[in-house]
């Protein structure tokens, strides 16, 4: 499948974001799809982003948003991974979007590598395989994306 994909990357911890991003750009790439990389503070700017791209003028067949949420010692935490998915989710459904969402949610740095590392969890190319098969539903039920 080709298309055309906009990764949405909170940089609160850019070595993990740029681990992620690889995986999903190896995925992209070996499916011969393009793309294009934007960078937000954090986790809950992602679902925002995604819909000032989507309401923009140029297209998208789907987007991936990539970040990391880590455990902290307040309620934040809950907040941001909460709010983040949801906003997502909201977006997937109410604008039949292809969003792979990305975003990790882990109790400490050790688990986030282990799902940001291309060659252990790869949770960046796993967005980014599910952001590719639902931009394959929306076509194959007649969204062009327009």
């Amino acid at each position: 499948m080709s298309g055309h994909f906009l990764i949405v990357e909170a940089r609160f911890y850019a070595e993990l974001a740029d681990a992620q991003a690889e995986g999903a750009i190896a995925v992209l790439q070996a499916a011969g799809c393009s793309f294009e990389r934007v960078s937000v503070p954090g986790a809950l700017e992602i679902p925002a982003a995604i819909a000032i791209a989507h309401s923009g003028d140029r297209h998208f067949d789907g987007y991936i948003a990539l970040g990391c949420v880590i455990r902290g010692e307040t309620s934040h935490y809950d907040t941001v991974c909460n709010e983040s998915a949801r906003g997502l989710m909201d977006l997937a459904l109410a604008e039949n979007m292809a969003i792979g969402n990305g975003i990790l949610t882990v109790e400490n740095e050790d688990q986030a590598w282990a799902r940001a590392d291309p060659a252990r969890k790869d949770k960046g190319g796993d967005a980014a395989r599910a952001a590719i098969v639902m931009a394959a539903m929306r076509r194959e039920f007649g969204h062009d994306g327009t």
